[in-house]
């Protein structure tokens, strides 16, 4: 279910100079504002969750989610290259299993790290707040890489509705009604945050951990095999 070849070709396409740079981008931008909120005020709890959960967990982690998502398999279908691949012995299902491994790891990589070094320039990692927050990030990753990969299987605009789901469902509509929470990525992995975190920390999720973890398994399970059914299907030159 892992092909080295297909993981190589991959890393090398999401960790391109311009990609890698666009990756990069948000992480530093969360530590640079670590750095400043902890120099003019001090260690801050509230604002250790405000920002993990404002913005890192809430955009940061989505936004690369559908960088490396999207990115693991769209241009190549878009530009014909996946030609290349699906002219090997190898089957389309292993394409599918390695291209998410791979997204995973990259999203994984530039979004846990960043968060758990932010939690520990905000407030030294109190009422364990930053690992609540690194815990809902590694647990959405896994999500959001099968959800945005999915989408790069079924849409030439899969960063489009990458982005659309990202902000306008999650951080619009998730936070204005309440239904469409039960519904969101970020709140099914807040759900661990919540249990992660210290009591006495200010994390809530809208989704109990039991049904947050069954959501969070079915959607990342539906999306790696219907993203393998539409692979599956996919004409090449010489199928028929």
């Amino acid at each position: 279910m892992y092909n080295p070849t297909v993981a190589r070709l991959t890393y090398r396409a999401l960790l391109g100079r311009r990609r890698a740079l666009v990756l990069l981008a948000l992480p530093t931008l969360l530590l640079v504002i670590a750095v400043v909120v902890r120099a003019l005020g001090g260690a801050d709890d509230r604002a250790a969750t405000e920002i993990l959960g404002g913005f890192a967990l809430a955009s940061m982690v989505p936004l690369i989610g559908v960088i490396a998502g999207t990115g693991a398999i769209a241009p190549e279908i878009d530009d014909g290259s996946i030609v290349y691949l699906l002219s090997k012995p190898i089957s389309r299902r292993t394409i599918i299993t390695t291209k998410l491994l791979v997204a995973i790891s990259v999203t994984i990589a530039f979004t846990t790290t960043p968060i758990l070094l932010a939690g520990m320039i905000l407030n030294d990692n109190s009422q364990q707040i930053g690992s609540a927050y690194t815990v809902a990030a590694g647990v959405a990753s896994v999500a959001y890489s099968a959800v945005f990969l999915l989408l790069g299987t079924v849409s030439r605009n899969a960063v489009v509705f990458g982005l659309i789901y990202a902000l306008v469902w999650e951080a619009l509509f998730g936070n204005l009604v309440p239904g469409a929470r039960t519904l969101s990525i970020q709140q099914w992995s807040l759900a661990l945050a919540e249990r992660v975190a210290a009591d006495g920390a200010d994390i809530t999720s809208d989704v109990a951990l039991p049904t947050a973890l069954i959501l969070l398994v079915v959607a990342t399970a539906l999306g790696t095999w219907y993203a393998g059914e539409r692979l599956r299907v996919l004409k090449v030159a010489g199928d028929e």
